[in-house]
């Protein structure tokens, strides 16, 4: 993906580009193939950001994203720079209409994003800690089918992915260390009340 001083206004953009050629659907692969040779945390943002959009209310459609996060987090913890997804989750199709919604949605967000996010702090984002952040983007994508029933837990996760996808997209390190110390914090605040 170029580098632009608006990385995740410019995914919607490519988003959008991609509807405008498929006038009916987006198929997962599309997007992927568009997204994945420019930079995996892109295609990392989009299940993310779609997972806290109204999208998440649509049946198993939480689900279909925590195993695309989770496969897409668990390819950059093993340093592969081409993309690969399985067959029944390339071929998924989202409707025009229903991306349309999501995508006009999530622009102000990704407006606000844009703008707060910069390259601060670097040095969280390469290894080993850019692997704790990968870890924790495949474990909350895997947490994601199992959460299903329970309301806005998958929105939750997705939130969380979406920061520290963003953050790797933007390379802001400040971001991805807030993000990790409040999962941690809350994390422990919940094995402390369960205990």
């Amino acid at each position: 993906m170029k580098h632009s001083s608006h990385p995740v206004e410019d995914v919607l953009d490519q988003t959008e580009q991609l509807l405008a050629e498929n006038k009916d659907y987006l198929r997962v692969s599309d997007l992927t193939d568009e997204l994945g040779v420019k930079s995996i945390a892109a295609v990392l943002v989009v299940p993310a950001l779609a997972v806290v959009s109204p999208l998440s209310g649509v049946p198993l459609f939480s689900s279909a994203c925590g195993i695309m996060i989770a496969l897409v987090s668990g390819q950059m913890l093993m340093g592969r720079d081409h993309l690969w997804l399985p067959g029944f989750l390339s071929r998924r199709a989202v409707s025009a209409e229903l991306t349309h919604r999501a995508t006009r949605g999530l622009r102000r967000l990704a407006c606000w994003m844009d703008r707060r996010f910069k390259k601060r702090l670097r040095a969280l984002l390469t290894p080993p800690f850019l692997r704790v952040i990968q870890a924790v983007c495949m474990l909350c994508g895997l947490m994601m089918p199992f959460l299903e029933l329970l309301p806005f837990t998958s929105s939750i996760l997705g939130g969380i992915v979406s920061l520290l996808a963003v953050s790797m997209l933007t390379g802001d390190g400040l971001i991805a260390l807030v993000t990790v110390v409040c999962l941690t914090l809350g994390v422990g605040g919940l094995a402390v009340q369960f205990l």
